[in-house]
């Protein structure tokens, strides 16, 4: 865009140059597009649906003179089905998220779905990802870029992409474990009475509804259950399909074989459940629902930390002690993704072929994978990027450092955004894509993290009360940082392996197969006593083999295999280009 500004006149291009976070140069992109438009944003991972408003939409204006209109299968409840019927009606969105697996991404190019980018991204910025982005749409038997990875990065596969906090972990309500006395937790099943404990030390929240340590919500279960895949990840496993995979590839578990781990965690939360530990509204609410119970302070324990903490962890409350903090389990090994230079192709970012300016979502995809885009667009509550600069933000002669508004920001306060950004609250501005376009360890352009809590200047800043119980008791400054430290971490090396496609009979089998899983892992947990627990498992596996299950372990043993293979490999190419 630089080069057709200065084609254009001189002088905008040294406005552009000397202000680049200015009015003037805000004024002339807006300028380039006279007509406003609506984007529709067909988006497998937004946890909202609707128009993106505040601050972050003022911003898109501004530049672009559009609006993001979000839909959102897992808001809508649609899942799937949602993508089908888009699909077959020929108009997915005007931008699309979505996965890329199991042959996706070339259905939806040979469909006619999404178009061929290559020849609005040349010369763009986005191209310094060029290899990642060519190494996916390799896949594609039609030349082109039809799609964009997500998560790129520079860094080696075996560097965590996660800091300073783990993807998943045991974060509790530390404030109500210091007052146990940090009872020692050996297993996960140890950590039961002690939640059982907490709960009988604030049996209420605030706002006066009964404290439980679980919630769950239905939006996000594909092959299995997915409130119970993230314990195991306290193990280093995670899923592919049917399948747990161990991190360090020394381990492969059937998820209903009885000595699994996802069986082990069925067992505990249906132990949880009987403890009068579980949300009893967990099968009917939904992801929103969930996180509003975390800001109201009616749940005491998370698995992912990005949840917890920016809901309830104020600044306000940190300075009083309380707040979700990551506590020890004896036996945890947590599991990390590690960085990918090409990217994550599980979920990609593509333009529909109804687009009404192809031109135009172009530039923004390319704003998108800018160090501006990529702190605006994953800037949150607390933590994660560090949002505009200038409104929360400055480079100092040390390096970054927060504004005075930064600070309540992006530490926790709900405040009100100046009137020259947009309206309404910071948190009612966060960008609703939900979509990282970079990893969060990595460095801009001047070689300082993206992630604001890794500067020395917030890492130095006055911390809270919390903060300063957690780090003398577990003796670390951050969770990574005490993961490392005593090797509780296990990185799973980043790749860009994709199963290849399932034929018609298989995906129909699969189908199947999950909904029986899904049903009977939700009755698994709230059955009425041990007995119907121990009926549910055996009518599940049961269920399962009559429709083919064993035929999709096997499929997805392969490709599990097939992609571990992969996760070495990216490692050995990473290392002899690296020499």
């Amino acid at each position: 865009m630089k080069k057709r500004i200065k084609k254009t006149l001189s002088v905008l291009a040294l406005c552009t140059l000397v202000f680049a976070v200015t009015g003037c140069a805000k004024e002339k992109e807006a300028n380039l597009y006279e007509e406003f438009i609506v984007v529709d944003v067909f988006d497998s991972l937004a946890n909202f649906q609707g128009i993106q408003s505040g601050w972050f939409a003022e911003i898109v204006k501004d530049k672009f003179n559009m609006e993001l209109n979000i839909i959102a299968p897992n808001v809508s409840g649609g899942g799937d089905t949602l993508f089908e019927i888009r699909s077959a009606a020929g108009n997915l969105g005007d931008l699309v998220i979505c996965s890329a697996e199991n042959g996706i991404l070339q259905d939806m190019v040979t469909a006619g779905l999404i178009i061929d980018m290559e020849p609005y991204l040349k010369n763009r910025q986005i191209m310094r990802f060029k290899d990642a982005i060519y190494n996916l749409n390799n896949n594609v038997s039609q030349p082109g870029i039809y799609a964009i990875p997500s998560e790129l990065s520079m860094n080696s596969p075996l560097v965590p992409m996660e800091n300073p906090d783990p993807v998943y972990g045991p974060y509790i309500r530390w404030d109500l474990y210091k007052e146990l006395g940090y009872p020692q937790i050996d297993t996960l099943e140890d950590l039961l009475p002690v939640l059982k404990q907490m709960q009988e030390l604030e049996p209420a929240a605030d706002n006066g509804e009964k404290t439980y340590a679980f919630s769950f919500f239905k939006d996000w279960d594909s092959n299995l259950m997915n409130a119970v895949k993230q314990p195991c990840c306290f193990y280093g496993y995670d899923e592919y399909g049917f399948v747990l995979v161990k991190a360090d590839s020394s381990d492969y578990q059937s998820i209903i074989d009885p000595d699994s781990l996802y069986v082990r965690v069925l067992k505990w939360y249906f132990d949880a459940n009987q403890m009068g530990l579980v949300d009893p509204e967990s099968s009917t609410q939904t992801f929103e629902s969930f996180e509003t119970k975390y800001k109201e302070g009616q749940l005491l324990f998370c698995t992912w930390p990005w949840v917890a903490q920016p809901a309830y962890n104020t600044q306000e409350r940190t300075k009083e002690g309380k707040g979700f903090m990551m506590a020890d389990i004896g036996d945890m090994v947590i599991y990390s993704y590690g960085c990918s230079p090409v990217g994550n192709q599980k979920v990609v970012m593509s333009i529909g072929s109804k687009a009404e300016d192809p031109e135009r979502l172009a530039a923004f995809v390319d704003w998108l994978y800018s160090p501006e885009g990529i702190r605006n667009n994953r800037a949150q509550t607390s933590g994660g990027m560090a949002g505009p600069e200038g409104l929360c933000w400055e480079y100092g002669e040390d390096g970054p450092y927060l504004t005075d508004f930064g600070k309540k920001a992006l530490l926790g306060e709900d405040v009100e955004v100046p009137e020259e950004w947009g309206k309404g609250t910071w948190s009612e501005g966060i960008s609703a894509l939900n979509y990282s376009t970079v990893a969060s360890c990595e460095l801009d352009e001047k070689g300082y993290p993206y992630a604001y809590l890794l500067w020395d200047s917030v890492r130095n800043m006055n911390i809270s009360p919390l903060e300063i119980d957690w780090r003398e008791k577990m003796g670390a400054e951050t969770t990574m940082e005490y993961l490392q430290k005593n090797n509780k971490i296990l990185v799973s090396p980043g790749t860009g392996y994709m199963a290849p496609q399932e034929n018609s009979e298989m995906a129909a089998i699969r189908r199947q197969c999950r909904k029986v899983i899904q049903e009977y892992s939700w009755n698994m947990v709230f059955a009425a006593d041990e007995a119907e627990f121990n009926r549910l498992y055996e009518q599940m596996c049961k269920e399962v083999k009559e429709l083919g299950y064993e035929t999709m372990l096997d499929i997805d043993l392969w490709n599990a295999k097939k992609k571990e293979d992969a996760r070495w490999e990216a490692v050995r190419n990473y290392e002899e280009t690296d020499k």
